[in-house]
């Protein structure tokens, strides 16, 4: 995922070996992809309260995420993975990725976003992927922004909006995941031919989509709309102490990510204390903070400019993911005729 202002975590920790035992050094090793974040500070003290290192390493988004578990399934490459989404997630299941564990803190919250009877997922957070506006320019021509999926293919926001490719992104995934939700099967290759004719312009990621393209970003682009987060005008604030921007919350789509231990792991055991650590009310504490999506956790407060910036849709499409990883490469080859040919 491709956030607004995470804090990557760069580099390995040092200092451990993986999978060492009680009477030595231990160590985790947390795969995930390249937008996770967390502030160094809390890893330390996770290890100064368990004895245990978290080793974290990045592969990409959640798409090469999966992908790579998949293929090393058999030699996995870490102990614990974190970042699986829901457009992913039936893959990984699939192919025997993860073991089972229900942690304690899985009550807490993330059961609400379960995905599989094995409790071989377990909800971190939560991100609902929606267009984003910025009304200024809008403002300057006498419009009216748009706010709806219609909206979007009016004449009148021609060439404004800008979006992921879905082959490439993981948000511009969710979002022609909720074109087919809200058009169905038979009228959602239409939407986006209509798209094509409204001018959209598509990209390979969200950092070029959102802080390149988008005009209300600090990259100060020429496209007044983009596919990004409902979580994203909270850092565009401005000295008055209001949102410069708005998310559209009738175009969006609820992403999930899971975290898991992973079946053949060298040190389950302390994997599984990292996936409760990962579930812990300071953890996800910092979620919107360190990686601009909700806690999946109850009863965590939000930063208060979220609460004015960034409210959670109160209806967010979805689709089962069994639908998505039957019709996943399928909805997006012809996605890529109607956009791309």
């Amino acid at each position: 995922m491709r956030r607004l202002g995470a804090l990557l975590l760069t580099g390995l920790l040092a200092g451990c070996s993986v999978g060492g035992t009680s009477d030595g050094p231990r160590t985790v090793v947390l795969v995930t992809h390249d937008s996770f974040g967390v502030d160094p500070a809390a890893l330390e003290k996770f290890k100064a309260d368990t004895g245990i290192t978290v080793d974290v390493r990045k592969s990409g988004d959640a798409g090469a995420l999966t992908n790579q578990l998949v293929l090393t399934k058999s030699a996995p490459i870490g102990d614990v993975a974190f970042g699986v989404d829901n457009t992913y997630a039936s893959r990984a299941l699939d192919q025997g990725v993860f073991l089972p564990y229900k942690s304690p803190e899985a009550d807490k919250g993330p059961q609400r976003y379960g995905i599989d009877s094995n409790n071989l997922l377990t909800a971190v957070d939560v991100g609902d992927v929606c267009v984003n506006v910025d009304p200024t320019p809008l403002a300057a021509r006498e419009q009216t922004p748009p706010a709806t999926f219609e909206d979007l293919a009016d004449p009148r926001y021609k060439d404004m909006l800008v979006v992921e490719d879905p082959s490439t992104s993981s948000p511009g995934l969710a979002f022609m995941l909720a074109t087919i939700a809200h058009y169905g099967q038979q009228g959602w290759v239409g939407y986006w031919q209509r798209l094509k004719s409204n001018g959209v312009k598509v990209v390979s990621g969200w950092e070029e989509a959102y802080s390149q393209e988008f005009s209300g970003s600090s990259g100060k682009g020429p496209r007044p709309l983009v596919v990004s987060y409902a979580s994203s005008p909270s850092a565009e604030i401005g000295t008055d102490g209001k949102a410069r921007t708005s998310a559209l919350l009738d175009t969006c789509f609820r992403q999930v990510e899971y975290a898991g231990v992973l079946s053949g792991a060298k040190n389950p055991e302390d994997a599984k204390k990292v996936l409760d650590w990962l579930l812990s009310e300071p953890f996800q504490k910092q979620v919107p903070t360190t990686m601009y999506v909700y806690p999946a956790r109850e009863g965590v407060a939000l930063p208060a400019e979220w609460q004015q910036a960034a409210p959670q849709p109160p209806s967010p499409a979805s689709l089962p993911a069994k639908d998505i990883q039957a019709n996943r490469e399928r909805w997006i080859e012809q996605w890529r005729a109607a956009v791309r040919g």
